[in-house]
């Protein structure tokens, strides 16, 4: 009788479970509708995508990256599939404790894999399960990954899979204690020393399969009632979100910001679109496409993104997890009164239905915002949550559409970028200087730099995009001359566009206001093809990354190199020689826009490493998981009014290596760096001696032989 009423319990459980999670599948499947169309680029190619999402998914690649915790995580992933067959065995064994599946029960192989995987998989999320208490967020706080994670949901997953691993061994000790378990010892050691300690007991083992049947039904019946549970519902729905991320290469979402996209998912055309008809950005959460809420569902609340963030790592509200979490909650707690047609002009609907669906998703807590404007305008752009992110989402994207609407429709930004647009629009560069003073550098070199007037001079092999920093800011000119005179030494044929050069739009784009990126943009591609440009090396990543990933949007097809890339060619090629000894400890700083937008790490640590007498020390935080200096995302044009300076905090970072000299590769940073590393001095807690350079000065002060650092000096003035 017992047998028959734990096979009837566990039966309906299932036959519950199994209707309850399909409802559950299908509301997910219908909220996710709500959104917007995404690429026709995202459906294809199918062979390319599936081939990356098995091996991210399977390979674990993105996982990796944290070493014990990725393998753990590997072994409770592959557990999931591969005890299955120990699922089906135990609905057969509350009806029949000598119940066993039939052709495979008595292969030694199944045996040993299902005793392994368990066995690994308990032990893993055991591990895991402490990590969690020791590095929780009631012990480290806010330097915890785990703040702002719903903990309720981790315990119950985490105890669930405990309970169900614990089981498989109980209920193989019984039937080890029963001796009706046909595995031997070396292959099953684990459930033999179960079988030890147990006693023979039919009733025992039938019972300990119901208890394991029930739990995991209920598991299910948990994740129907709970779309938002993502550490729950992320191994259903990441495979799909790493299928469907914006580059079918299987790289992150980065280099390129994705253009806006019309109602039907395709790039919206600036010269027809209608703000009053088509989507400028996103106001509501129904705007993001059916991929962004499926970024937002498939949330596995790990922290990664956070832990790397540099705003959330100096003390600012923005955490990425937490931004995907509110807007996911957001999205569901909405999305049932959409699908029945239900809006803010429904006449006669409850006045908390009415609040909800006229939250703005921008706003103050006070106009009951989702995401707090604070939040949304904190980001640097970095890409560090996107390249720590084991399920692929696409923070950045989201955060950028939601700035384009803010900034487009609603007008509502910081106010110091009021004069970075008045700038970019009216005289072409951020700091509203006129454009002859972009040859200015030219006049301090003693030799001729040739000038595009029409047409690039015949015989150019690169145009050196000098960039607006470049141009017209005082310490990044010394890199520009550095770079230039470099070509020159190395007898590579360059020429520059002088007044026809202009901002390449990356502050305007990145700040939200696509009309006026469009609007510089399309006016440098004409001038790029009219001129015959086909190869560019370009000083400043953001330019790098804009003309070579960004203007291809646009009809600009260009062989785009970062000047590191270049002068670490040339050096391998022996055209420049480093011979002038230069002693001194180095530590080099990863600029975003170059190393993780771009993947370009090693050829300015290659530049370095061939100059004589350089001793390099990396800092804790360098290549992907390496710290922002705080001036992307148009951070550059808005003060840092919240917590701690994101150029101070890097600046300490960089202080711990005891470096004689900083080095980059780009200008943002080498003026976030040089204004940090200056305070630094001021209050006495840096050596007066001690500057910031790009990988191209060092090179030309050891080719031409200079011994002394004509930075140093440079930079003392400016001070």
């Amino acid at each position: 009788m017992l047998y028959i009423v734990l096979g009837v319990v566990t039966t309906a459980f299932a036959v519950v479970g199994i209707g309850m999670f399909a409802y559950g599948i299908r509301r997910m499947v219908r909220t996710l509708g709500t959104g917007r169309p995404i690429e026709a680029a995202r459906k294809g190619p199918f062979g390319r995508r599936l081939t990356n999402t098995l091996i991210e998914t399977l390979g674990h690649t993105r996982m990796l990256k944290w070493r014990w915790v990725g393998v753990a995580h590997w072994f409770v992933m592959v557990s999931f599939p591969a005890l299955v067959f120990t699922v089906a065995e135990a609905h057969g064994e509350v009806w029949d404790p000598h119940f066993h599946l039939p052709l495979i029960h008595d292969w030694t192989l199944y045996g040993l894999a299902i005793e392994a995987i368990a066995a690994t998989s308990l032990v893993s999320i055991i591990a895991l399960a402490v990590y969690r208490q020791v590095r929780g967020a009631r012990r480290l706080g806010r330097a915890s990954r785990f703040d702002n994670s719903r903990h309720w949901t981790a315990y119950y997953v985490e105890g669930y899979i405990i309970a169900l691993l614990a089981c498989i061994f109980v209920i193989r000790g019984f039937k080890v204690a029963m001796g009706d378990f046909p595995f031997p010892v070396w292959a099953t050691p684990v459930s033999h020393a179960v079988g030890a300690v147990l006693p023979p007991s039919e009733p025992g083992l039938a019972l300990v399969a119901a208890f394991k049947l029930v739990i995991s039904w209920l598991f299910f019946m948990a994740l129907a009632a709970v779309l938002t549970m993502g550490i729950g519902w992320h191994r259903f729905t990441a495979p799909f979100n790493i299928y469907f991320k914006r580059n079918d290469d299987g790289s992150p979402a980065l280099g390129a910001a994705k253009p806006m996209l019309g109602k039907d998912g395709s790039p919206l055309d600036f010269e027809e679109a209608d703000p009053d008809e088509d989507p400028f950005g996103v106001g509501k959460v129904e705007e993001f496409t059916w991929k962004g809420l499926l970024d937002f569902t498939t949330c596995t609340e790990c922290g990664r993104c956070q832990s790397q963030c540099p705003a959330w790592n100096t003390g600012k509200p923005l955490s990425p997890k937490k931004l995907v979490m509110d807007l996911r909650e957001h999205a569901y707690a909405k999305a049932p009164y959409l699908l029945q047609g239900i809006d803010e002009e429904t006449p006669d609907i409850h006045d908390d239905v009415l609040s909800l669906l006229g939250r703005p998703l921008v706003g103050t807590e006070e106009e009951g915002g989702v995401i707090h404007p604070d939040v949304l305008w904190s980001c640097t752009n970095c890409g560090a949550c996107v390249e720590q992110c084991p399920v692929d989402i696409e923070h950045i994207d989201h955060i950028l559409d939601m700035r384009r609407y803010q900034v487009m429709i609603e007008s509502s930004f910081p106010s110091e970028a009021n004069t970075l647009l008045k700038n970019l629009e009216n005289k072409g560069n951020p700091w509203g200087m006129s454009e002859d003073k972009r040859l200015d550098w030219i006049s301090e070199l003693d030799f001729e730099v040739p000038v595009v007037e029409d047409k690039l001079p015949e015989g150019t092999e690169y145009l050196f995009w000098v960039g607006c920093a470049g141009a017209l800011e005082d310490r990044a000119k010394k890199t520009t001359k550095a770079i230039a005179e470099l070509l020159h030494i190395a007898g590579v044929k360059f020429a520059v566009l002088g007044g026809m050069e202009a901002c390449t739009g990356d502050p305007a784009r990145r700040l939200g206001m696509e009309y006026v990126f469009q609007m510089l943009a399309q006016q440098i591609v004409e001038t790029l093809n009219d001129a015959g440009v086909t190869r560019i090396v370009a000083s400043c990543p953001h330019c790098f990354n804009t003309l070579g990933n960004e203007y291809p949007q646009l009809g600009g097809d260009y062989d785009v190199v970062h000047h590191s890339q270049l002068l670490a060619k040339l050096v391998e090629e022996g055209r420049l020689t480093p011979v002038q000894p230069i002693e001194e400890n180095i530590t080099y700083h990863d600029p975003c826009f170059l190393g993780r937008h771009n993947k370009v790490y090693t050829p300015p640590r290659d530049i370095m490493a061939q100059v004589p007498g350089v001793t390099t020390v990396e800092m804790h935080r360098h290549k992907e998981r390496g710290f922002c200096c705080g001036a992307g995302g148009a951070r550059m044009w808005m003060e840092e009014r919240i917590g701690k300076r994101i150029n101070t905090e890097r600046v300490d970072e960089a202080l711990t290596t005891d470096p004689d000299t900083v080095s980059t590769a780009c200008p943002f940073c080498q003026v976030m760096l040089g204004d940090a590393i200056n305070e630094k001095k001021s209050r006495g807690e840096a050596k007066e001696s001690l500057e910031v350079v790009d990988v191209s000065q060092l090179l030309l002060r050891s080719v031409k032989g200079d011994a002394a650092p004509a930075e140093g000096e440079a930079e003392k003035e400016n001070a």
